[in-house]
């Protein structure tokens, strides 16, 4: 079997039951159900969610993701073998201690396979909740210009590259491009300051000025959780990006919870803390790769300028990588993964098939 077999890149093809158009993202594809369906599962598998809950099928894959482009390898292969498994285990593993810890629910309601999860209908916070506990990456390179305010927040002057920041600060992004917010550029991912989120909470999706404050809460202990707990496998959590949103739980009330993914290498940036106090960065997260890229190709200001987009998205179309990138990519996932959940990372032999053949037999969502 070629290694390429064991790629899931493809996820939207999938022939589970539904009645409105699949929704596919860079990285994963949403399968509404039916009512019925929903409704017979809900019933079925106890879920503690109202009865009239939309349920929806999501399903990762192993495709990557960097600069904005969709990146492919040698040999027809078309994702990073593992990568989807090892995503969703480390999220599974975070949403759980957050939940056991007090914390907050995830959308999550069921897991029938490592590439799947069984979610709720959630109301997202049009947000993007970033939080940083070290300067680098983006936040650096505006600093060396001279920036010192982030989001509304003053930052100190005499700060180093990679340096531990004074304080855990957390810098919000908008989630999509939202429009008519007085102060607010009508762009994806533009920064905006705790103000502008109470000056136009409903905008953003949030319930009440108070909730605003449980975000706030939720963001930074679910950062000091995953952080406390890498640090007792000697790694870094630098910065991270988390979603919110809500649902309905059993009494029909709204409640705030996380959702999308927490704590991966696709959405934080890890490092290694033996290589941190060797004066080294050792990515253990989807950075490794977006520096990799940038090596690997001449020109880096194509990757790093959004007004050359045409060209990018020519690099990724008309470019295959090394499958032992790829294969370095892999490794870097799947033994973090390894590492936080203390459980293996399987590679399916045909991720495609399993995945049909449980959603057919233990959940009747495919005729």
């Amino acid at each position: 079997m070629n290694l390429s077999d064991k790629v899931l890149a493809v996820n939207n093809d999938l022939p589970i039951r539904t009645d409105a158009p699949v929704h596919s993202g860079k990285v994963r594809s949403v399968y509404w159900l039916t009512d019925s369906d929903s409704k017979r599962l809900i019933q079925e598998k106890s879920y503690d969610v109202p009865l009239d809950t939309p349920l929806a099928i999501m399903v990762i894959s192993d495709r990557i993701s960097a600069f904005d482009c969709i990146w492919k390898g040698e040999g027809d292969m078309q994702g990073v073998p593992g990568k989807g498994a090892a995503l969703n285990a480390i999220s599974n593993h975070w949403f759980k201690l957050f939940k056991e810890q007090g914390l907050a629910d995830s959308h999550i309601l069921d897991i029938p396979h490592p590439f799947v999860w069984i979610v709720q209908k959630a109301k997202p916070v049009m947000i993007e909740a970033i939080c940083r506990q070290y300067i680098t990456g983006s936040m650096w390179r505006s600093y060396t210009k001279g920036e010192r305010e982030f989001c509304g927040i003053e930052i100190a002057e005499g700060l180093t590259k990679d340096s531990k920041l004074p304080e855990l600060l957390q810098t919000p992004s908008t989630k999509g491009i939202l429009t008519g917010i007085p102060g607010v550029p009508a762009v994806d991912d533009v920064n905006i300051t705790r103000k502008n989120i109470e000056d136009n909470y409903e905008a953003f999706n949030f319930k009440s000025l108070d909730d605003i404050t449980l975000y706030e809460k939720l963001l930074t202990e679910g950062f000091d959780v995953i952080s406390n707990e890498l640090a007792k496998i000697n790694q870094i959590f630098v910065d991270t990006k988390f979603e919110f949103g809500y649902v309905k739980d059993s009494q029909g009330c709204d409640k705030l919870i996380y959702m999308d993914e927490v704590g991966t290498p696709d959405s934080s940036r890890i490092w290694d803390e033996a290589e941190y106090k060797n004066g080294n960065v050792a990515e253990n997260s989807k950075e490794g790769f977006r520096q990799l890229l940038l090596n690997h190709f001449p020109n880096p200001d194509i990757l790093l300028n959004k007004s050359r987009m045409d060209e990018r998205e020519a690099l990724a179309r008309d470019n295959v990588l090394p499958t032992e990138v790829l294969m370095s990519v892999s490794k870097t996932y799947t033994d973090i993964a390894e590492k936080i959940t203390g459980e293996k990372i399987v590679l399916s032999d045909n991720p495609k098939a399993e995945v049909i053949a449980i959603l057919r037999d233990q959940y009747q969502l495919i005729d």
